[in-house]
């Protein structure tokens, strides 16, 4: 039985046909992929069954009741929820608060917070769920807070539940909760639109696969029947021959950064050196303090013990201009809250590091940051029409490409990646992994932070292992071994 039928949904942007008759149908009870590269057509579908978009044309059938568009409103009132990468949660308001929130259950004009809590704790008891309704949602881990989310679309009555890259911000531990959750949704007759670029995990949770690839349908298959290799070949339109490109041996004997005793920003006594050429990688469980010792790197934070050496000279970041200008970029783990400037154009967040290369008495050469953002564009594939689109309206890979673009432009002798591919499909994975290969062997440095196992083993040249805020361990590339890098990182 058919619950959501989409047929020929179109969506045009100035420039841009964001969806192109796109027809897919969904079966209740099951949970069904959503996959594609960044750009793909995959968040104007979502939100064109959720109201946030209006299509152009087509008609979304919601039980047999048809409609060319819908509102937010009349969204859930047909059962739709949807959970988004960001949470919209308030922190200082209660579980039980945020899942009744705008819904108060009210006892004459005053709000019935006990009643509240009792209905949140049905919902916690249905599915196995231990979170008290009455704790602040600021208490929580993201990943409960993930299952808060979840717990409020249920107290919707959703019949469909579109979940949106759920796992990007869950530890291990996390998200195998969430798939406990996901499968007994599905026994209970919820259907789960599930969206990720996670591979593993779609293999895993879905009964069917639809692809989608610029803005157009390519197949839907079901999941027992296909295989990665052929998906990833539906998605990207060719073969990606290896996920983890091999580089030209490019590692020097010259250390370019030689780190001792750092301390501050919640780690401790943090001692490391990268060579020029090489790609060393920072592993660990979240809370490590990986991206801490970054921002002490990137003058972010402050150092409180310690020495830097950056080819041989010390240096001492106290802001992050400070650093660019000692050869230092960081690629941030957050890149909407501390990447992009997400009301300016491509141009602009490209240009924003060189500004005083780029400027001639005050004034910026326009022509000059047009040509270096056309530049960036071109060689590192950003999808758009124009640079002087603004990044909000670009997909989660290209804005990360365009911060990326900016950094390259500050020509920095080290780049900090922290998790450089959260998010990010498979295609542009590969074309960022082809980028970092690139800079070593133009003899840069990297320091890469990934919470993907595979990932950082298969880039880096070594590994450095830190646990509560401290190293704990570190590797060279053939005694890469994922149970020890965990001992490492648990100090088991």
């Amino acid at each position: 039985m058919n619950i959501l039928e989409l047929k020929n949904i179109t969506k045009k942007y100035p420039g841009v046909i964001a969806l192109n008759d796109v027809s897919i149908e969904f079966v209740k009870g099951e949970a069904h992929a959503l996959v594609g590269e960044n750009g793909a057509g995959k968040s104007t579908l979502i939100k064109s069954c959720t109201g946030a978009v209006m299509p152009n044309s087509g008609k979304i059938v919601i039980e047999g009741e048809e409609f060319t568009s819908l509102t937010p409103q009349l969204s859930e009132s047909h059962g739709i929820g949807v959970i988004y990468q960001e949470f919209n949660l308030v922190g200082e308001l209660s579980v039980a608060e945020n899942i009744f929130l705008g819904r108060a259950i009210r006892k004459g004009l005053v709000v019935d917070k006990k009643a509240m809590a009792r209905e949140a704790a049905k919902i916690f008891e249905q599915f196995n769920i231990d979170i008290d309704p009455n704790a602040l949602v600021s208490s929580l881990t993201v990943g409960y807070q993930q299952l808060v989310e979840i717990a409020k679309a249920l107290s919707q009555k959703a019949r469909i539940l579109i979940m949106d890259e759920p796992s990007a911000p869950l530890t291990s531990a996390e998200a195998e909760r969430l798939y406990e959750v996901v499968e007994k949704l599905k026994a209970s007759g919820v259907t789960i639109i599930y969206i990720s670029h996670r591979m593993e995990e779609i293999f895993r949770l879905t009964e069917r696969i639809t692809v989608l690839r610029d803005g157009q349908k390519i197949d839907t298959v079901k999941t027992s029947e296909t295989n990665m290799n052929d998906l990833v070949k539906l998605m990207v339109g060719r073969e990606l021959k290896e996920t983890y490109p091999q580089r030209k041996a490019c590692i020097s004997d010259e250390v370019l950064l030689d780190v001792k005793n750092l301390s501050g920003n919640g780690v401790s006594d943090i001692s490391f050196h990268i060579r020029k050429g090489e790609v060393l990688g920072f592993a660990g469980l979240i809370g490590a303090g990986r991206t801490e010792t970054a921002e002490l790197l990137f003058g972010a934070a402050k150092r409180t013990e310690g020495t830097v050496l950056l080819n041989g000279k010390e240096v001492s970041p106290k802001t992050p201009r400070e650093a660019i200008d000692s050869g230092i970029a960081l690629v941030p783990e957050d890149r909407k809250g501390k990447g992009a400037l997400m009301d300016m154009t491509i141009r602009s967040n490209t240009s924003m590091a060189v500004l005083e290369r780029i400027s001639k008495c005050f004034v910026i050469d326009a022509k000059e940051e047009r040509r270096l953002a056309e530049e960036y564009k071109q060689s590192i594939r950003i999808k758009t029409p124009s640079v002087e689109q603004k990044i909000k309206n670009l997909s989660g890979g290209n804005q990360q490409k365009v911060i990326i673009a900016r950094w390259l432009a500050s020509e920095p002798e080290l780049v900090i990646f922290d998790e450089p591919t959260r998010g990010i499909d498979v295609g542009a994975k590969s074309e960022i992994y082809t980028l970092v290969n690139a800079l070593v062997e133009d003899g840069k440095s990297v320091l890469m932070i990934s919470s993907e196992m595979e990932e950082v083993m298969g880039m880096s040249d070594r590994i450095v292992v830190l646990c509560d805020g401290k190293i704990s361990g570190s590797l060279d590339r053939k005694d890469f071994n994922q149970e020890t890098i965990m001992n490492f990182a648990s100090q088991k």
